[in-house]
């Protein structure tokens, strides 16, 4: 049994990961009230920005770092154009992605064909030998364990700190947080730019260990199911956590499918991770009332102090 389900257990956690960083970014960055709709633009310029940075300094260290500061400066370009010159959201989410994607091609054509040592595992003797728990618990990569602390950093963050409190009541009523002094355009800045920065370590990850190389729009989708996730997880890391987990198996489903001779068109199981993504979000759309409640009431609305 062992034989099958480790690989398919290390597969999944793999694929899962850049999930994870992008969808946990977004919903800090949404509990804040700002709408960034340009995950996937930040998520390859991140991707692009490692791989170069990485393969450079011969560094994977290096390579993380330019990764999110890479995708926290493509959300510090939409943070201008959104909360200081108040742009619609929506569109310049959208021109981010179209901006990223393009950006990241004209950047990495030369590095096309190159590839680089994928970062280090976690080795500890003993417990990285155990069977079955240790590869899967013990024998990841650095970025993996970062990816699952985040998460519980960030619950941790909204549910028990003072900060996390007056980041949420941004979100849920930017006036009022306004009338009791609170900076609102400074708390979405910086929930904008971390969000930014998890983007571009979930490109990081992909460039740099899930496929240790760079390719154009290597990101394939995953920065849309990100934003998929956290409406799927209604705004809490714990249900990103897990929601990452089971799209990052629906993701390498076809993988092991066409490995074990399933007799199944490999386009339809290439599309399964997109289809699952439309369920869902059909799914939650039914009860539409029940959407909002969970949903941070100040959500893509613009900000514009009283002077």
């Amino acid at each position: 049994m062992a034989e099958w389900l480790i690989p398919v257990l290390l597969t999944v956690i793999t694929a899962s990961t850049p999930l994870l960083f992008a969808a946990a970014g977004e919903l800090v960055t949404e509990r804040a009230g700002v709408l960034n709709l340009g995950v996937e633009g930040m998520m390859l310029v991140g991707a692009v920005s490692a791989f170069a940075a990485g393969s450079s300094f011969d560094s994977g260290a290096m390579g993380v770092l330019f990764g999110a500061l890479a995708g926290m400066a493509m959300a510090l370009v939409f943070a201008v154009l959104t909360l200081s010159f108040h742009a619609n959201q929506v569109a310049t989410g959208l021109a981010l992605t179209i901006f990223g994607t393009g950006f990241s091609a004209l950047v990495g054509a030369g590095l096309v064909g190159f590839a680089i040592a994928p970062l280090p595992k976690l080795y500890l003797p003993g417990l990285s030998d155990l069977p079955v728990i240790g590869p899967i618990v013990f024998g990841q990569d650095a970025l993996v364990y970062l990816s699952i602390a985040a998460v519980f950093a960030i619950a941790w963050f909204l549910n028990r700190s003072r900060a996390g409190l007056v980041l949420r009541a941004v979100g849920e009523s930017h006036e009022s947080a306004h009338g009791v002094g609170h900076p609102v355009i400074a708390i979405r800045y910086a929930a904008t730019a971390f969000g930014g920065a998890m983007a571009g370590l979930g490109g990081a990850y992909l460039s740099l260990a899930y496929t240790p190389m760079w390719a154009e729009n290597m990101t394939a989708g995953r920065g849309w199911i990100a934003l998929a996730l956290v409406v799927f997880a209604a705004w809490r890391p714990g249900r990103v956590l897990i929601g990452a987990y089971l799209f990052g198996g629906i993701t390498i489903l076809q993988l092991h499918a066409q490995g074990a001779g399933i007799d199944v068109a490999s386009q339809f199981m290439s599309m399964l991770p997109y289809a699952a993504t439309i369920l869902v979000l059909v799914l939650i759309s039914r009860s539409s009332s029940r959407a909002r409640l969970n949903a941070p009431a100040s959500l893509g609305q613009t900000f514009r102090p009283a002077r």
